[in-house]
């Protein structure tokens, strides 16, 4: 039984629609097909049935992370994703960090940064990289888990990661998940993409329980795998144990865009020693990782797996 690609069930444009099937030709492709610059959306009520697949993204690097192979072929074939950030808030001012927030920062290069200015740099640096990707983006009000709570509700790397979601969160989760459902209502036909929770984020955590909610309504859900906590090694099978049930995976073919998912990564200036190292030490992971999925030449993937 051969594998399950996304790419030809998600990208319908045929080769006659885009630039032919030559490889060198695809980067270029897009640029004639995109004629407008990718948009920053204010609300759920500017998203309209242009988006027909819609990618939400704990933070604001996750998704480009993840899928960013993903994103640049849907570009490359006439389509304009949609990046929803959920936890793009700004935090007021005033806000304390607490000593493990603090130390985050420092790690991402903003010891003198405050809250606020740390997450406005963040979103610069995702408005480049999806710029750079040509994907449209909006960006949620929640607060970074790091920043919520006085005192804070996760005050240790064990209780972010791993850790069981605050009470007082269980309430972004049913926001969240009610939005989501009004919109795919609205937009029934959109196909969806939430992180798998690998690695077991607070944030994850409650992205994907509320994508749950829209697979329980029928909508077209994959989930991808959370890069870099895929690397951890057992951690995507112990997710999919936790999570229970079948899921069935599919792979998008992603060869020729990986380096757009490389060079949008890099964009991320203040995550990448914190989650890499350094850039080289990016580059290598991900190419190693599309390439692991499937070892064929040089072949790269990124999988998506739906519950059944």
């Amino acid at each position: 039984m051969g594998i399950p690609f996304l790419a030809t069930a998600i990208f319908v444009y045929t080769e006659a629609e885009t630039c032919g099937n030559k490889a060198n030709h695809s980067f270029q492709c897009k640029y004639i097909y995109i004629r407008s610059a990718p948009l920053q959306l204010t609300s759920f009520e500017d998203i309209t049935k242009s988006s027909r697949h819609i990618f939400l993204s704990p933070h604001f690097d996750d998704v480009v992370y993840s899928c960013g192979g993903s994103l640049a072929v849907q570009v490359n074939n006439a389509l304009r994703p949609l990046v929803i950030t959920v936890f793009g808030g700004i935090p007021s001012s005033g806000l304390e960090l607490s000593p493990y927030a603090f130390e985050i920062h420092k790690k991402m290069g903003g010891a003198n940064l405050d809250a606020a200015s740390m997450v406005a740099n963040r979103r610069k640096e995702d408005a480049s990289a999806l710029d750079y990707i040509q994907a449209n983006y909006l960006w949620l009000d929640y607060l970074d888990a790091i920043y919520r709570g006085n005192p804070a509700y996760y005050p240790r790397r064990e209780l972010l990661m791993g850790g069981e979601v605050h009470p007082a969160d269980i309430e972004i989760d049913k926001q969240l998940a009610q939005n989501l459902v009004t919109l795919h209502e609205r937009l029934p036909d959109t196909v969806w993409y939430a992180p798998l929770g690998i690695g077991r984020h607070i944030d994850h955590q409650i992205v994907c329980s509320a994508a749950d909610r829209l697979i329980q309504r029928g909508a077209n859900v994959k989930l991808y795998e959370d890069f870099p906590y895929i690397l951890e090694e057992g951690a995507l099978e112990e997710r999919l144990n936790e999570l229970g049930g079948t899921f069935e995976p599919a792979f998008v073919e992603m060869s020729e865009m990986l380096p757009i998912r490389i060079e949008a990564s890099g964009l991320y200036t203040s995550q990448v020693e914190l989650n890499f190292g350094n850039r080289a030490n990016m580059r290598r992971v991900m190419e190693e990782y599309t390439h692991g999925i499937r070892p064929v030449q040089t072949v790269h993937l990124e999988r998506y797996w739906t519950p059944r």
